[in-house]
């Protein structure tokens, strides 16, 4: 993993929307979905005192991203995350929590939200102790957002 830089911006939402456009087809949630982020997001992001974009690379190949924002340094939330859909399944998404986790050992909790009726994506988090907060908000009639928190 290495820190995306605001020349790196283009090629983070060309995976994002690669990444996200199924999901965006499947649930139509045109309001949320971050493959209808544009560009300026991307770079308001990368430039953002108070996160960092992280480039995910798989033998060298970048595969997806990972977005993670501080609040008072010790509570991190993660959004968001995507890798290409011909990565996706193979362990990278937590690998990359993983390792961003190590790198901001400060952090006493952290947070991030995904679509419930994504039930692979749910095991994962909860597999890596991330548990569900009681929290959730509906999107539409197919897509709830569900929010998971973690303490370290």
């Amino acid at each position: 993993m290495e820190k995306a830089l605001e020349n790196d911006a283009q090629s983070i939402l060309d995976i994002q929307i690669k990444a996200f456009n199924p999901l965006l087809e499947k649930y139509k949630d045109y309001e949320t979905n971050p493959a209808n982020e544009t560009i300026e997001r991307v770079i308001e992001r990368i430039n953002n005192s108070n996160g960092a974009f992280y480039k995910i690379l798989a033998n060298n190949t970048f595969v997806g991203a990972i977005y993670v924002f501080w609040k008072d340094d010790i509570h991190y939330w993660i959004s968001p995350m995507f890798i290409l859909p011909i990565y996706q399944g193979k362990g990278i998404a937590q690998k990359a929590i993983t390792l961003i986790e190590e790198m901001c050992s400060k952090a006493l909790t952290w947070e991030l939200a995904t679509i419930l009726e994504e039930e692979g994506n749910c095991h994962v988090y909860e597999k890596m102790r991330y548990s569900k907060t009681g929290f959730s908000k509906k999107l539409n009639d197919s897509a709830t957002l569900i929010y998971y928190k973690k303490d370290t």
